[in-house]
C-alpha cells in the first residue's frame, strides 16, 4: 500500500490566498485544484479562520514540556558541579523534591543545553606541586622569544606495538558482519611484541630515530644521544651557539652518570617538568606515526621497526613548523587552567 508523502506546512502567503479566494465565493474544490492543496487542509484553514479570525499558528501547539524552567535550572546546576553524576541519580535527587521525570528527559534537557555524555579524556595524576611548578614553567618562558623555541630539539621515547589496541582503532560495518576478517583485529598473547624507539624534532623537520633494544639504561641513552643528538642539529639546521635540548625527567635521563655525561658536553638543557606530556609537542608526532604504521599492518617486528623509520621520514617539515609556532598557546592554556593539564 502506497503511503502520501508527507506536506510541509503551508506557508502564509498560501493560506492568505485560501481565504482571498473563499471570500470570492469560490468553492473548496476549486481552491484545492487551483492551489494544489489537499480539500481537508483548504477547509481547515477556512474553519480556522471564521473562529479565530488569522491563519497564523496559535500558540500552544505540540506536546507540553515535561520540566519547567526552574527545574532545568536546577539540573544543569547539579551536572555543572558534579560532571559525573548519571540521570538516574539526578532523576532520584528531583524525586525527592517532589518533581518526577524520566531518567530519558533528564537526558534530552541536558543534550538540548549542550551538556552531551562523554568519555572523561585520560590526563596525567596532577599533585598541588606538579600544577605549581607547570604554572611557574608557563609564566617564565610564555615571553620566549619565537626563535628560542625553533632552536629546541624536542626528544622523547615510545613503544609501538606490532598490533594495534582494538579501542584505538574504528571500523565502519553492518550489523552482521563484526566477525568478517575486514572488520576485526588480531590479537595474540602479550600483544605480539614491541619496539621502543628514541625520536626528536625541531620547528625544522624531524631529526633522527632510533629503536631500542631491550631495556634502556643510562649507558644506553648516552649511547642514543652520543650518535643522534648533534647528528640532528647539524642535520635541522639549529644555531650551533644557541640550540637547546629538551628531554623528560626520565629515571634514566636524570641519573648520575647521564647528567655527569651532559655537563662534559656543554649542552644547554631545557629544565623540564614532570608529568607534563602535553607541553612535549613531539607527543603528537609518536600518535601520528604510530596510525601510519598500523596502517601499513607490519606482520613481525623487524617490519614494525621498518615502517617506523620510513613514516618518520615521511613526517613533513611543515607539520613540525606547526607544532612550534603554536608553542606559546600551550603555556597560555597551562597559565588559563592554573597548571591543570591541558587540551594538548
Amino acid at each position: 500500500m502506497d503511503q502520501r508523502k508527507r506536506r510541509k506546512e503551508l506557508s502564509q502567503e498560501i493560506r492568505k490566498k485560501i481565504i482571498d479566494k473563499h471570500v470570492k465565493g469560490k468553492g473548496y474544490k476549486t481552491i484545492s485544484k487551483q492551489l494544489d492543496v489537499p480539500v481537508t487542509t483548504v477547509a481547515h484553514i477556512i474553519q480556522k479562520f471564521k473562529i479565530h479570525g488569522t491563519v497564523a499558528n496559535l500558540p500552544g501547539r505540540g506536546c507540553r514540556r515535561k520540566i519547567d524552567d526552574k527545574s532545568k535550572r536546577r539540573i544543569i546546576r547539579m551536572v555543572t558541579k558534579e560532571p559525573r553524576k548519571t540521570s538516574k541519580e539526578i532523576q532520584g535527587e528531583l524525586q525527592a523534591q517532589g518533581t518526577s521525570v524520566s531518567d530519558r528527559t533528564i537526558r534530552r534537557c541536558l543534550s538540548q543545553s549542550g551538556l552531551h555524555g562523554r568519555r572523561p579524556r585520560r590526563t596525567p595524576l596532577l599533585k598541588t606541586n606538579h600544577k605549581k611548578a607547570r604554572l611557574e614553567f608557563a609564566k617564565l618562558h610564555v615571553d620566549k622569544p619565537q626563535r628560542f623555541w625553533e632552536n629546541v630539539l624536542w626528544t622523547d621515547e615510545t613503544k609501538i606495538e606490532l598490533f594495534a589496541k582494538a579501542h584505538q582503532l574504528y571500523v565502519h560495518r553492518r550489523k552482521n558482519e563484526a566477525y568478517q576478517e575486514k572488520n576485526t583485529v588480531p590479537s595474540v598473547k602479550h600483544g605480539g611484541g614491541s619496539v621502543m624507539f628514541w625520536g626528536c624534532f625541531a620547528a625544522s623537520g624531524t631529526g633522527c630515530l632510533e629503536s631500542v633494544q631491550g631495556t634502556m639504561k643510562s649507558q644506553d641513552y648516552q649511547g642514543i644521544l652520543e650518535r643522534n643528538v648533534l647528528a640532528s642539529v647539524r642535520k635541522l639546521g639549529l644555531s650551533r651557539r644557541s640550540w637547546v635540548l629538551q628531554q623528560d625527567n626520565d629515571p634514566k635521563h636524570i641519573a648520575k652518570n647521564t647528567q655527569e655525561c651532559l655537563r662534559g658536553k656543554h649542552w644547554t638543557i631545557l629544565k623540564w617538568l614532570s608529568m607534563s606530556p602535553d607541553l612535549n609537542p613531539i607527543e603528537h608526532l609518536w600518535k601520528e606515526l604510530k596510525h601510519a604504521v598500523w596502517k601499513r599492518h607490519p606482520s613481525n617486528l623487524r617490519q614494525l621497526e621498518q615502517f617506523a623509520h620510513e613514516e618518520w621520514a615521511k613526517i613533513p617539515a611543515e607539520k613540525c613548523r606547526s607544532l612550534i609556532d603554536s608553542y606559546r598557546n600551550r603555556l597560555i592554556a597551562v597559565i588559563a587552567s592554573k597548571g591543570c593539564a591541558t587540551k594538548y
